[in-house]
């Protein structure tokens, strides 16, 4: 007689979830991510947010099945913890509520040395090198103005995306969830942001609404996403702002009333950036950016070079107005708006040509065979072995990689490594604090080749 589990393991019946089961545990060392380490009492690798290295913790998991290679949990009980850890200045984090911030309750110092844990991890399983020959000195630099005491919190985002629940209020989603936790302030939100009281209204009829507040001008925007068949909602905010619509054929951001961008200022120039085109998030990022970039690059009169990903021109115009009148540059950029923007700001250089594709395709058909300088800002996925070896291969004395994801950075050092090139340094920016997230400048040099 055959019984019902017999039944079940033959059919390929689905392993059991462990969400909801309790262990307690001592956390390990940081990951990327916003997670700490643990191990299950059967040696199972646990990933638990809301906890720091060191503590003893009851962790409740929040994904995973019984033959899940990982499993996913919450601190919920903090038994032994870290010097380090502080209460959350944010009423709405901590374990299944917003999941827009990892590091709320760590002090904003040791924020930043997880960050550079995490670094240091990066490099060394992906790009098998040191530190020291990353040429990186460990630290994580906050932007100025970001230093606050434990309990403060930077508001420092410009640009918000909230979701709306099923009764119109404006939130952030969970951490790994599609629920929406509903808020009457965010904390990290820039104050520009803040005083257009997208929390205190209605939205009927609309999934999501993001708020741009522009760090160089007065200029505020709001984007509605419509629910299927929805209608739009009479905009009426504490604050001039211009209204753009996401349409639900396309996805293509169309204006309802205002501009249709916003202006930000960087490198004593003003930029036009279109509705849902790239921009730093952080108020400070976009000048300590291109200062690294520059500095790092140390461009000379009259030099080529090459702007990869280059959004809305950003570095292409920063290195056009160092290279002079004899200089050039040229700028990929594969956003058809960020392309129109990018040409309407550099409009003024006329030895700057932007091109509209991705970087793969676009580069091998520019015919450009050499370069002096490139700069490289891809998205968090990196730029890959191969548009690294096309850069590599046109000779430039100096590359500037600019990478928001310390996985993808470590992967390209490494094949920057094999393609000839080992970076002379590298700098590390808290520019998304209370988050997980870095940004990071490496300035690559080719290797000498020994006579």
């Amino acid at each position: 007689m055959t019984s019902e589990a017999d039944t079940d393991a033959a059919a390929g019946a689905p392993a059991a979830s462990l969400v909801g089961t309790e262990y307690e545990v001592e956390v390990g060392p940081v990951a990327h991510g916003g997670h700490c380490v643990a191990r299950t009492p059967g040696g199972r690798v646990l990933f638990v947010r809301h906890t720091l290295p060191g503590e003893r913790v009851r962790a409740r998991v929040t994904d995973g099945r019984e033959d899940s290679r990982f499993l996913r949990a919450d601190a919920v009980e903090i038994i032994e913890a870290d010097k380090d850890r502080v209460a959350a200045p944010c009423p709405y984090a901590g374990p299944g509520r917003c999941g827009g911030c990892d590091w709320q309750h760590v002090k904003p110092g040791r924020q930043r040395r997880l960050k550079g844990d995490v670094l240091t991890e990066q490099l060394g399983h992906l790009a098998r090198m040191t530190p020291e020959e990353a040429g990186w000195d460990g630290t994580v630099e906050p932007a100025p103005g970001d230093k606050l005491p434990a309990g403060e919190v930077p508001a420092w985002r410009t640009r918000v995306q909230y979701a709306v629940d099923a009764d119109g209020r404006a939130g952030l989603r969970r951490h790994r969830s599609h629920e929406v936790e509903p808020i009457d302030r965010c904390l990290i939100a820039a104050e520009a942001v803040t005083e257009l009281g997208i929390e205190s209204r209605e939205w009927p009829q609309i999934a999501g609404v993001e708020a741009i507040a522009a760090s160089g001008s007065q200029d505020r925007q709001v984007i509605l996403t419509p629910l299927p068949g929805g209608r739009l909602p009479i905009v009426e905010l504490d604050r001039p702002v211009s209204v753009m619509r996401v349409n639900e054929k396309d996805k293509k951001v169309l204006p309802v009333h205002g501009r249709s961008f916003v202006r930000e200022r960087a490198d004593g120039r003003t930029w036009r950036v279109g509705a849902g085109g790239f921009w730093q998030v952080h108020p400070q990022a976009a000048e300590l950016l291109i200062d690294a970039v520059m500095r790092g690059l140390t461009p000379r009169k009259g030099e080529t070079a090459l702007d990869l990903y280059c959004g809305v021109g950003l570095f292409a115009g920063a290195l056009a107005d160092r290279l002079g009148e004899t200089g050039a540059v040229v700028g990929i950029e594969s956003t058809k708006r960020a392309v129109e923007d990018a040409r309407h700001n550099l409009t003024d250089f006329p030895r700057v040509r932007i091109e509209h594709g991705t970087v793969d395709k676009v580069l091998p058909r520019t015919g450009i065979t050499e370069a002096d300088l490139v700069v490289l800002d891809p998205p968090r996925a990196g730029a890959g072995k191969r548009t690294v070896e096309r850069v590599s291969a046109l000779g430039p004395r100096r590359i500037a990689y600019v990478a928001c994801d310390p996985a993808a950075l470590a992967r390209d050092l490494g094949h920057f490594r094999d393609a000839g090139y080992r970076p002379r340094f590298l700098r590390a920016f808290d520019l998304f604090p209370m988050t997980h997230h870095l940004e990071c400048v490496a300035i690559l040099e080719p290797v000498k080749k020994e006579s």
